[in-house]
């Protein structure tokens, strides 16, 4: 990927909520799952790869119209990537995610680790090593713990090592 990463943000709400609830909050109406595709939707005509981040999880709302994220994802044609935790739990809330994802004739791509602590405990390292097995989808990725709070520069330098190359494109 010889490409510079670059960050676009067809949506922003101000506070760190499911869109449908940052937009009643900012007085707005929530985004609309079709609207933001179609502003999505050019950026990969000339890009290997482009990662959309929802907010909140798959079938958080989106808009007042009952929009959800797996209805964004319907409208690009996209594959998912599923962010989950490692503690305990996390093989029965992704699991619901990826059954969810597959009733709505969606693809789960790939499960990518959110948070992985320095030094997992019990759960967190049985869950590295039952999660696949269980869940059905491969395990692509895991973000560091602290990763937010790394500067951007090196944030982007660091991010694509952070994926297996069984998400990120070939060549």
């Amino acid at each position: 990927m010889d490409e510079p990463l670059i960050t676009v943000e067809p949506v922003r709400l101000p506070d760190p909520l499911a869109p449908a609830t940052a937009a009643r909050l900012a007085g707005t109406e929530g985004p609309d799952p079709r609207d933001t595709a179609r502003r999505i939707a050019p950026l990969a005509a000339d890009r290997d790869l482009v990662l959309v981040e929802g907010a909140g999880g798959l079938l958080v709302p989106f808009d007042s119209a009952a929009g959800t994220i797996a209805d964004l994802a319907d409208e690009l044609g996209a594959e998912l990537l599923v962010v989950t935790g490692m503690g305990l739990g996390t093989i029965n809330a992704t699991a619901l995610t990826v059954e969810a994802i597959r009733r709505r004739g969606l693809t789960p791509r790939g499960l990518v680790w959110g948070s992985v602590p320095r030094e997992p405990d019990l759960a967190e390292r049985t869950n590295r090593e039952d999660m696949e097995r269980w869940v059905g989808v491969p395990v692509v990725g895991g973000v560091p713990e602290g990763a937010a709070l790394l500067p951007p520069a090196r944030f982007a330098t660091e991010a694509p090592g952070w994926f297996t190359p069984r998400v990120l494109p070939e060549g």
